[in-house]
């Protein structure tokens, strides 16, 4: 497996550190971000998976602990919106430059604003797509949010 994705380039370019891990990816699971956990023994709320949306017809990157759903009110008054709801597959592989199962938040295609649930920034590390599906970025929450220009919100149900 490659160690050199855009997402890994990305945080080299900013000089943040970062550990990377591998792991079987399941594309037949329910849950991508809980079974990257699973497979590398990680408590699942330090997996974070990165989706994207689209609040008011403007495209948005969201970052969650895997096991949570996100709000779409939360999420559309995080970016100042309205209304959010999440973005079609095709659409989001396009304009992230990534597959479904391996988006990251760092060294997107195109850059769009990113939220990351304050929860997160709660744990030492976290882990984060590395751009591949079965990489994941072990990486500091505070390290993360400013790679990826991300703000911290409140953006999940309860």
């Amino acid at each position: 497996m490659p160690k050199s994705t855009p997402a890994t380039l990305a945080l080299r370019k900013l000089g943040i550190a970062f550990k990377l891990h591998t792991y079987v990816y399941d594309s037949g699971a329910e849950s991508i971000g809980l079974q990257a956990a699973e497979a590398l023994g990680v408590e699942p709320g330090r997996v974070l998976k990165t989706l994207m949306a689209v609040v008011d017809e403007r495209p948005v990157c969201v970052v969650v602990p895997s096991d949570c759903e996100v709000s779409m009110k939360k999420l559309a008054a995080a970016f100042g919106g309205k209304a959010g709801h999440m973005m079609r597959p095709a659409d989001a592989e396009r304009l992230s430059g990534y597959h479904v199962g391996g988006i990251s938040p760092f060294g997107q295609r195109k850059k769009v604003p990113v939220a990351i649930e304050r929860v997160a920034m709660l744990h030492t590390t976290v882990f984060v797509n590395g751009g591949q599906r079965g990489l994941q970025i072990e990486i500091d929450p505070n390290d993360a949010a400013i790679a990826a220009g991300a703000v911290a919100h409140a953006l999940v149900t309860v």
